[in-house]
């Protein structure tokens, strides 16, 4: 188990290491695995980015972003609302009209139904580099098209198509949307590999994973 100063250091380095994180207006201290994040940057974009960064660092077991957002020049909640708004339209992979946006302060709430979670994924992300935007709330759904032993069997052909994933270890149960792994899997790659493929399937609205990594067959 790593102490908290060989913790500390590895994020620091991987801040350094991650070109989207300006890692010298970051601090970063560490306390019984947890990190927490201090400082300032210009986007909510490399606040998210450097959380992300201190999440692949094995060790870390939680994270306080304080991280705050230095505003530059002048922007009113109607003038980010436009931007995000024109910002989601602009988005081809999205449905027209189906996001709706609130802003209070420069922090943006996202809410509506999508089909799939990457369209939700995708409808956060595109707003995220936008200037003014101070976070971003995503209280979108993800609404089940498909039956539940239909989306079992999707995500079960999907595991198998997978050259990465062995697809006799793995255990999918799926019960309103809401998809649950068990089993087990040869490396954290593969769990994640996993995950993501779950998460692929029509009207998933929630993952829990379950799989236990073993390097023993």
């Amino acid at each position: 188990m790593k102490t908290d100063t060989e913790l500390r250091q590895d994020v620091e380095h991987e801040l350094e290491w991650d070109p989207s994180v300006d890692a010298g207006h970051i601090g970063h201290s560490a306390s019984d695995g947890v990190i927490t994040l201090t400082g300032e940057v210009n986007t909510y974009a490399e606040r998210w980015n450097a959380e992300r960064a201190t999440e692949r660092v094995a060790g870390v077991r939680g994270i306080a972003n304080e991280i705050e957002i230095r505003t530059t020049g002048e922007h009113n909640d109607t003038d980010i609302a436009k931007a995000v708004a024109d910002s989601l339209a602009c988005n081809a992979a999205l449905p027209s009209g189906q996001v709706m946006v609130k802003v209070w302060k420069g922090w943006v709430t996202l809410s509506g139904e999508l089909t799939h979670n990457y369209l939700r994924r995708s409808a956060e992300s595109s707003i995220r580099y936008l200037r003014g935007v101070n976070g971003v709330t995503d209280l979108i759904t993800v609404k089940p098209n498909v039956e539940a032993k239909d989306l079992k069997r999707k995500i079960d052909e999907s595991i198998k198509r997978h050259a990465a994933l062995d697809a006799e270890r793995i255990v999918v149960n799926v019960d309103d949307g809401e998809v649950t792994l068990a089993g087990t899997v040869r490396s954290w790659t593969e769990r994640h590999d996993a995950e993501r493929t779950a998460w692929a399937g029509p009207g998933v609205r929630s993952v829990t994973n379950h799989l236990k990594v073993s390097l023993v067959d």
